[in-house]
């Protein structure tokens, strides 16, 4: 039931009891105008700047229509009211869809559109609860409870430090511009989920700001009228993060071999032999391997910065050193041992190489307005971005990842990386604005690949990994991993983010979601030290994949083989997570039917206890697995939040008491917990002998 309800001063829209929209004079629940921004961009950090010229004060409203499916309301403001916003309300069920229209109207009281786009800029404000909690917007490396804070969403690098600790931040911004703030992140979505058991996702690609600092209404402020504002009602969390789920859409089903063991990172430093040798002492060692993941594959391109990767997609190295004799060759042979081969692909191209010259020549990448290619830089080499607004595009790039990384090198998967840089002045072969299309890119690309490996028949065998989004990528990549945290105990930026960016992804849509064991970017004198990467293996295990990254430099941080410590460790973590393949085959089946995330904020299956409302450091690993990893250096206990059930402790097999407990967290022992009961007893019970 929809309703509207007037009052001596405005009305109050409700579904069922449930207040949307309140409108005043004083406190219009709706705005528009019109602005411009300035964007600087760096390494894939933005610096934003809106320009507002004209916001309204919309004062004035007329009720059009009104029964229990639908409302039509006119608002106008006072100064100007030819200029006319139309808000019409359907109720779909037990969705709400919202949806803003500009214009003038007709003497016969219709809308006329104002197609021009005169306005691009709209506000509204949600009706709120003081006591709900408030997650979501994607990938949130700092936050899990965003009540009280205001976020803008805009797809970019999650930067290099993030604000925590300040002195890391500063050096990188100093260094690189790349400092990050505690919001900046790879994978925003402009959608929320509220413990008053609604979600609300605006349907929009450019910059947008949510503000829930207030105590009775949330800010959503967008730089273009949005196309639908929905908002679906539920009767718990968990159905909630379901219904949301089944909107954007899940993820493609893992391939059974992901659950067999861990990828390790082995670069091709030193040829075939080198990585027959690194990857022989991992087994010695009794680590269990499922993939090995060379980024290297294709080549190498050396720069100030180091030696990077030549991206020209293929493998066979003309023009550039390469580092593997034969790669499709030696993938076969890693293939007839049981492991299989993963690469890497981004949607840049070095300028340097044969598949720039050939897109540019037929117009598949980015351009400048004046026509020309447009050349950017990630770190020290120059590159284009192709335009993937342009279908050619689109069928060219595909039938490269299903020619040169499918058919000929035989990759059972790679990193599909970055998806941040286009330009928001770009000239896009569709005619679209670069703005609008900046938050839309990773989803296509993401989509691309995808429709490769469906294309290629390789569906149920191939895993790719994507770190950038927006709204529903979530049904087009088969793995997210966290990005490019720092190999170190920062919260914002180390081993602790990876935890709530999980969570945080999880409730907006995303079930199979993994990060770099031990980190990937190094400052000096940051370098990954090796009880930070034994916690990180120990996260790891408890997560959908387990998979090790060399970082930026190699060569001053802590590898999976640096000691015989660490690779026994490694070993037998892989043993642990192997042994829990039935329970990881079984949570994702309940992704796949239900949408609820593998690794879960704790205020899923215990909202009704405020002390899981903030828990973003500790999770549940589907309902049966309770995980608290230790992410603070030299600690041998850990303090962890125990819910009202019946949980045992892992290790030692006794039972736990309810509340803030201490337990005893030695390396290879983090504190876990299994539901007791559970028909997965018998899997938990066989870790403790490990």
């Amino acid at each position: 039931m929809l309703t509207i309800d007037q009052t001596h001063k405005g009305f109050i829209v409700k579904y069922k009891n449930k207040i949307i929209l309140k409108h005043s004079k004083d406190s219009p629940c709706c705005n528009f105008g019109t602005g411009n921004a300035s964007y600087s961009e760096h390494l894939g950090s933005y610096k934003i700047k809106e320009n507002l010229f004209y916001k309204t004060s919309l004062t004035k409203f007329k009720i059009i229509e009104t029964n229990a499916s639908h409302l039509r309301i006119h608002f106008s403001d006072s100064t100007n009211p030819s200029e006319v916003l139309e808000i019409i309300i359907r109720n779909e069920n037990r969705r709400i869809v919202i949806i803003p229209k500009i214009g003038t109207l007709s003497p016969e009281n219709t809308l006329i559109i104002d197609e021009g786009k005169k306005y691009n800029r709209f506000w509204i404000k949600l009706a709120a609860n003081p006591d709900e909690a408030i997650y979501g917007c994607g990938e949130q490396y700092s936050e899990l409870n965003l009540r009280g804070k205001k976020l803008p969403l805009w797809v970019e690098e999650q930067g290099i430090g993030r604000g925590d600790p300040k002195w890391i931040t500063w050096l990188a911004d100093i260094k690189a511009g790349a400092g990050g703030k505690w919001y900046t992140t790879y994978y925003p979505q402009p959608t929320f989920i509220s413990t008053d058991h609604y979600f609300c996702h605006v349907d929009m690609t450019s910059y947008s700001v949510f503000d829930f600092i207030c105590s009775d209404f949330h800010l959503l402020h967008s730089w273009e009228i949005p196309k639908q504002i929905i908002l679906e009602y539920h009767n718990t969390l968990l159905d909630t993060v379901s219904g949301l789920s089944t909107f954007l859409g899940r993820q493609p089903k893992l391939a059974d071999w992901v659950y067999d063991g861990m990828w390790l990172a082995i670069q091709g430093k030193g040829g075939n032999q080198a990585v027959r040798n690194r990857l022989q002492k991992a087994l010695d060692a009794k680590v269990l391997v499922s993939g090995i993941w060379s980024q290297d594959w294709q080549g190498i391109v050396t720069t100030p910065f180091g030696t990077q990767l030549f991206w020209d997609w293929k493998w066979d190295g003309k023009g550039r050193p390469v580092r593997f004799d034969n790669f499709p060759e030696f993938v076969k042979e890693m293939r007839e041992k049981g492991i299989r081969y993963l690469g890497y692909i981004n949607s840049f191209l070095n300028i340097e190489g044969e598949q720039f010259k050939e897109a540019s020549k037929k117009g598949l990448v980015i351009k400048n307005r004046d026509g020309t290619d447009f050349i950017t830089k990630t770190t020290t080499f120059p590159v284009a971005l192709l335009d993937l607004s342009n279908p050619a595009t689109q069928i060219w790039i595909k039938d490269i990842i299903k020619q040169n990384l499918i058919n000929e090198a035989g990759l059972s998967g790679w990193m599909s990386d970055f998806g941040e840089y286009l330009p928001p002045d770009a000239a896009l072969h569709s005619g679209e604005s670069g703005e609008s299309y900046h938050n839309h890119f990773p989803v296509v690309w993401q989509r691309l690949n995808l429709e490769a490996v469906q294309e290629a028949g390789k569906s149920e065998e191939i895993v790719f990994f994507t770190r950038s989004g927006y709204s529903h990528t979530s049904k087009y990549t088969t793995m997210v991993w966290a990005g490019d945290q720092m190999p170190n105990w920062s919260m914002g930026d180390g081993l602790a983010s990876v935890i709530p960016a999980g969570l945080s992804l999880g409730l907006c849509g995303i079930g199979y979601y993994h990060s770099d064991i031990g980190g990937f970017t190094s400052i000096k004198p940051v370098v990954r030290k090796k009880e930070n990467f034994m916690r990180w293996v120990e996260h790891s295990t408890f997560t959908m994949l387990m998979r090790t990254h060399e970082g930026i430099k190699p060569e001053i941080n802590w590898q999976f083989d640096s000691d015989q410590e660490t690779l026994d460790h490694l070993a037998r973590m892989t043993h642990i997570h192997a042994i829990m393949k039935p329970y990881l085959q079984h949570i994702s089946e309940e992704y796949q039917t239900t949408g609820i995330p593998p690794m879960r904020a704790m205020v899923l299956h215990y909202e009704s206890d405020p002390e899981v409302r903030d828990l973003k450091y500790q999770y549940l690993f589907g309902k049966d697995l309770l995980v608290a990893p230790v992410i603070k250096k030299k600690r041998k206990s850990w303090k962890v939040y125990i819910p009202d059930d019946q949980w045992i402790n892992i290790w030692t097999g006794k039972d736990c008491m309810k509340g803030w407990q201490k337990y005893a967290a030695p390396l290879g022992k983090p504190p876990v917990f299994y539901r007791k009961g559970t028909r997965f007893t018998n899997i938990f019970e066989s870790i403790q002998k490990l």
